[in-house]
């Protein structure tokens, strides 16, 4: 099985991702946890309870573990890398690991201090081909995931989410009174950006308004497409306008 589908659609399926697993010992989407430490230790205490969402194969959770974040929740759809990752390391096996759709979170009401994602919604948006119009089912299904953790999160505490997606595309999703938290961003990298966006539970939201800032086109055998890092795995690029 090559790791690489050639429909991107696939990436929204699990048993694509059960099949990958099977295969990839491990993989970090967008930024490694060096690039985001001196964030996360901004928003994040060391006592806090953390979940982290759609955790796949990524070391974040270990990294963060071995500096010293030692409550950490992981949970995934996929079975396959759950049982995969619990047993990848001396220190993943004192972390939880669940098998779990992050649109149905099994965990009481403020039961978290901190949910963290990385990439997990981007995923969820595949399928999109415009992203100034994404459909009513994608449009549901990111806000299952946005209420579920808004109902988990302490008063106080903080979802983390790490995307590509500039603030004109994910403020409107993740900004509303509805989920009871405000909205921050970091905004990192040089030729391709990444952001970090911090929502605090119990805060008022902003009445911010997302501005729009042009891309940079350029002609790429008679195909228009982003100047942009290029990396193996195109799903976060075909998404979002990018």
């Amino acid at each position: 099985m090559t790791l690489i589908p050639k429909k991107n659609e696939v990436y929204k399926d699990v048993e694509y991702w059960n099949k990958r697993y099977e295969l990839e010992e491990n993989n970090d989407w967008l930024l490694h946890y060096d690039s985001l430490s001196h964030l996360i230790t901004q928003y994040v205490k060391f006592t806090d309870k953390i979940l982290m969402l759609g955790c796949g194969n990524s070391l974040l959770s270990e990294r963060m573990f071995k500096e010293g974040f030692n409550d950490i929740t992981n949970i995934d759809y996929s079975n396959v890398v759950i049982d995969k990752m619990k047993n990848h390391c001396a220190t993943c096996s004192e972390m939880k690991w669940l098998c779990m759709d992050a649109k149905g979170l099994k965990f009481p009401d403020k039961d978290f201090d901190v949910v963290i994602e990385k990439a997990t919604i981007d995923s969820m948006m595949v399928k999109e081909k415009d992203p100034w119009n994404i459909s009513q089912l994608t449009a549901n299904d990111i806000d299952l995931v946005l209420s579920e953790v808004s109902r988990v999160l302490k008063n106080g505490g903080r979802f983390v989410s790490i995307t590509f997606a500039q603030p004109h595309f994910r403020g409107p999703l993740y900004n509303k009174s509805k989920f009871k938290w405000s909205f921050d961003k970091w905004e990192l990298g040089n030729d391709f950006h990444y952001y970090f966006y911090v929502m605090t539970k119990g805060q008022s939201s902003s009445k911010e308004i997302f501005t729009y800032t042009p891309p940079v086109y350029t002609e790429i055998n008679s195909k228009t497409s982003f100047e942009t890092e290029a990396t193996e795995d195109n799903f976060l690029f075909m998404i979002e306008g990018c």
